[in-house]
């Protein structure tokens, strides 16, 4: 039988993460691409929180605390780094989108613009 107080995997492919959306289970999407990523394309109901502006935007995040979420930016890097950044600060339920939006895009909505 799985801990319940264990941390999920670090990282969440697109398929789960739209499983888990079309279930409507708690979750929190933020793409932590910058703005201007954002205005051209972006995964519906995703929370935009640049990775330059975290530091600044703390208590924001202590809002989050306990909730399950899941980072994604363009390709996963950032969002990768962001993730382990939660993780070390007492976010044990932060995973990170494999592949990004970028994958998103050619997985689960080909509709999307690519860049």
């Amino acid at each position: 039988m799985a801990d319940p107080d264990a941390s999920p995997p670090l990282e969440i492919d697109c398929r789960e993460l739209k499983r888990r959306l079309d279930a409507a289970e708690e979750l929190v999407l933020i793409d932590c691409r910058e703005a201007d990523e954002h205005a051209l394309v972006r995964i519906a109901g995703a929370r935009l929180l640049p990775m330059s502006e975290w530091l600044a935007r703390v208590d924001e995040l202590e809002l989050l605390r306990g909730q399950p979420i899941v980072v994604h930016c363009h390709h996963g890097g950032r969002s990768l780094r962001v993730t382990h950044w939660l993780r070390a600060n007492g976010f044990p339920l932060a995973q990170n989108l494999a592949g990004g939006i970028d994958q998103w895009a050619v997985e689960i909505d080909p509709a999307l613009p690519r860049y």
